[in-house]
């Protein structure tokens, strides 16, 4: 039987993923410049708990990391940094010129963030749900299965552009490639259960998320009560 919430926060008792599953757990996607970032931390303001996973794979490409050995056996000592972090920019050009890099980089360190991801998600919290902030979560499986809902940031092609240069300092020409290599926004708004459009002000975007929590508030109280 799954422990009451009250005796988990309280006890800190050491509940499994499975026990666990009955609060709401959101999957947050979108393509690159879409608004990701902004989306989680307005959810974070109502109260909700952020799983961020490109943050989880910064900090295993680390000097230090998890999967810096993994990296430099893969890769060679070219793709680490003087500091001891995966060289970013090298391994990104690497990617876009050989499909089997990216897959290569993706067989190290997906296995690593999924397992961190699954501690926080079974990690006892008073958050009424959880975000997990993937920008792959539609094309992995495996990460598609720790969530009950696909939210999809959605903007123009236009303003993915526009925010990526102002932010990241690339190219137009950079953009496009990386756009080109993700899943289409076409595809992922099928896929979507809830979609958030972040092409206006940002009080369109709060109030959008905060009728979204609300929505989700009702699903996780309804998952509670019937579990």
């Amino acid at each position: 039987m799954t422990p009451p919430l009250s005796r988990v926060v309280s006890e800190g008792a050491n509940v499994s993923l499975r026990e666990f599953q009955a609060k709401l757990c959101v999957g947050l996607t979108g393509g690159i410049g879409c608004g990701k970032n902004t989306v989680a931390r307005l959810f974070e303001t109502q109260g909700a708990v952020i799983i961020d996973t490109d943050a989880i794979a910064h900090q295993l490409t680390q000097p230090g990391g998890q999967a810096i050995a993994l990296i430099r056996a893969s890769f060679g000592t070219d793709y680490i940094t003087s500091t001891g972090a995966m060289d970013r920019a090298r391994m990104r050009h690497l990617a876009f010129a050989e499909k089997h890099a990216k897959s290569k980089l993706e067989s190290i360190l997906h296995p690593l963030i999924l397992a961190t991801c699954k501690e926080r998600l079974a990690a006892p919290s008073r958050a009424p749900y959880t975000i997990l902030m993937a920008p792959l979560l539609l094309e992995c499986p495996v990460f598609l299965e720790l969530v009950q809902r696909v939210l999809l940031v959605d903007c123009t092609e236009q303003n993915q552009i526009s925010r990526v240069m102002q932010r990241n300092g690339l190219d137009e020409s950079e953009i496009r490639a990386i756009i080109a290599l993700q899943l289409s926004q076409t595809e992922r708004r099928a896929r979507a259960d809830d979609i958030i459009r972040n092409d206006n002000a940002i009080s369109d975007l709060t109030d959008q998320v905060a009728a979204l929590h609300q929505y989700y508030m009702n699903i996780n109280n309804n998952n509670l009560t019937a579990s």
